[in-house]
């Protein structure tokens, strides 16, 4: 999907930090926008919007630890949070960064300026939160036992559900079928230790130190992470906007490219 486009501008980066790679790709100029991919995806997962965001912003696309060519560093997000603010540090961007996160990778870009304020200038939060109700930490639990005791295929199905909506899959076999490849391309044990850490996280007692202007996106047909979670996400936050998608699910700018970016636009612009 959009792979010319990708080919064409983007390159090849990489940062060190502690002796542990961070694969990037970078393209286009401006104000500098870091993409902080989710769980059960890639970062292919943001090819259909990179173009265009290029044409306006230098974009970073991030491989988080685990994914990709970027190295492991253990599940506490607290540790990849601090992994990753110092990648974006070491790669000198400048103005400060627009962090755009989507699903674990939102939780990760919340984590990374609650616990390095300087580090975004603004936040882009698709489909996250600060706290899982009880219903959502039992669906980590099941999901990584399952797939430790049959493999990531046995829960195929149910992560393609937390992606998209029924309605959705069936109007699109061809993309369903592509985003199952790239789960089941996972490391196990990263999706294994992101499962238990996500299974046990709140952070709605350190909102209070987000200073920046944040926008929160939530599709409404989210499943892994409920317009709920976002609407608590944002009335915590100091200085946040909520937009709520309708008919998308956890991965809008897959779903619905055109209409995220409208989404986004006039925040990432300002």
């Amino acid at each position: 999907m959009h792979s010319s486009i990708q080919q064409a501008e983007f390159r090849d980066a990489s940062v060190t930090v502690n002796g542990k790679r961070v694969a990037a790709r970078i393209a286009g100029s401006g104000r500098p926008i870091v993409l902080f991919h989710s769980l059960l995806a890639d970062q292919s997962s943001f090819a259909a919007v990179i173009g265009p965001l290029a044409q306006t912003h230098q974009v970073v696309l991030l491989s988080l630890p685990g994914f990709g060519a970027s190295a492991a560093v253990g599940s506490q997000l607290e540790v990849i949070a601090d992994h990753l603010a110092a990648a974006v540090a070491a790669l000198n961007l400048a103005p400060a960064p627009i962090l755009l996160g989507n699903g674990y990778g939102g939780f990760i870009a919340l984590l990374s300026a609650i616990r390095h304020p300087g580090i975004a200038a603004r936040l882009v939060l698709a489909d996250c939160g600060a706290n899982f109700s009880e219903q959502g930490r039992a669906a980590f639990r099941g999901m990584s036992a399952a797939a430790k005791e049959k493999g990531l295929s046995a829960i195929a199905d149910v992560a393609m559900r937390r992606l998209f909506a029924p309605e959705f899959q069936a109007q699109n076999p061809a993309l369903i079928a592509e985003r199952k490849r790239c789960f089941l391309a996972v490391d196990a044990e990263t999706f294994h230790g992101a499962c238990d850490a996500l299974a046990t996280l709140d952070l709605r007692s350190q909102l209070g130190a987000v200073k920046v202007p944040v926008l929160v996106l939530v599709g409404s047909l989210d499943e892994a992470t409920p317009p709920a979670m976002s609407e608590e996400l944002a009335a915590g936050l100091a200085d946040a906007k909520l937009i709520v998608l309708e008919g998308c699910a956890h991965v809008p700018q897959l779903q619905a490219p055109g209409r995220f970016l409208d989404a986004i636009g006039g925040f990432i612009d300002a």
